[in-house]
């Protein structure tokens, strides 16, 4: 890691000695061009402050749909006190990755390709003419998803990969948590659905005779799954009918009234819904039990090194800091500076 230090002014600023009128005295920037901060050999301009401050009012707003005004602006103040701390932190993150020689290109390609087909585009162009018409600039956009990635390498590299959790401590949690080792009682479903939409009294019964047909055939041993992808006309049909898994109150009241009642690889009667006919499987039906430590053990490892990891993310910033040249402008609070 490159050695840089913290100037005089930076000191005197934090330690709120500095006089007024002296070379590091300066009014808060009014251009957004001007310059809030700088790292090292990077500045963070008032326009990416304001850009960040707009960015967390709106995600206020949208984290609290429906609260008065005054709850979701205490809520933008609460998370607006750390934000410069967050922007230099990303700037040490970052810069401390290319120390490091860290190129997560690759990883891009892939993440972008997985937005892509999340959204169901057909292209990485067409990605980029819907990031564009949202508003945002498409090296911006790239640039924000290799920031993120390189600031995770890093904390894998250099904080992550310092934390250990015993088997005392898997221990620990896991009896001083039961209740969150007992899952409630589910069912794992898989339907076959004949859809009745658009047709009339008449057809609704040959749809209900053929439904009933297929459940009769998969009893007398034709392969549910099979069925369900050759006759199905629900979502479900390409993955063979598979439904998911349930606990009790996700599922209508009158479907959860059958199934919750059989057993592991009982068909229900055939259902009339809202928009068809359909049958179900139980693929297994779990009752509400306490998991072994050995069916947990690498959630608790999880959960234990995620509250292990904050701390020691900012001593690790920290260390970066002491070893970084960060300077503030006056008017501007960068609270890593009041721990």
């Amino acid at each position: 890691m490159k050695n840089r230090h913290l100037v005089l002014c930076v000191t005197l600023v934090a330690l709120g000695t500095m006089v007024p009128g002296s070379a590091c005295a300066q009014t808060k920037p009014t251009s957004t061009g001007e310059i809030v901060a700088r790292v090292n050999d990077q500045v963070i301009t008032l326009a990416e402050y304001q850009k960040a401050e707009q960015q967390l009012r709106d995600e206020a707003a949208q984290d609290c749909q429906g609260c008065p005004p005054e709850k979701i602006e205490a809520q933008f103040k609460a998370q607006q006190k750390d934000l410069l701390r967050g922007l230099i932190d990303q700037v040490l993150m970052v810069q401390r990755a290319k120390d490091m020689g860290i190129s997560v290109e690759s990883d891009l390609n892939k993440r972008l390709d997985e937005v892509r087909r999340e959204n169901g585009l057909a292209s990485l162009a067409d990605l980029q003419k819907g990031v564009e018409s949202s508003g945002l600039h498409w090296e911006d956009y790239k640039t924000t998803l290799r920031n993120a990635m390189l600031q995770k390498e890093v904390v894998r590299r250099e904080v992550g990969s310092h934390l250990d959790v015993s088997s005392d401590e898997v221990k620990q949690y896991y009896e001083s948590h039961p209740q969150e080792f007992t899952p409630p009682e589910r069912v794992i479903l898989s339907e076959i659905s004949l859809s009745t939409e658009g047709k009339n009294p008449d057809e609704f019964e040959a749809v209900r005779k053929k439904v009933e047909g297929l459940r009769s055939s998969v009893l007398h041993g034709d392969d549910f799954h099979q069925v369900a992808a050759m006759y199905s006309q629900g979502s479900t049909a390409k993955d063979g009918g598979n439904l998911g898994t349930f606990a009790k109150g996700q599922l209508a009241p009158q479907i959860e009234a059958i199934v919750f009642e059989l057993g592991k690889g009982q068909l229900s009667e055939v259902i009339q819904t809202r928009t068809g006919f359909e049958f179900f499987k139980v693929e297994d039906h779990l009752p509400s039990a306490l998991q072994t430590i050995e069916q947990v053990d690498t959630a608790i490892r999880n959960t234990l090194s995620a509250q292990k990891m904050q701390p020691r993310i900012r001593e690790y910033l920290a260390e970066l800091r002491e070893q970084s040249y960060v300077i503030v402008q006056p008017g501007y609070t960068d609270t890593a500076r009041l721990i």
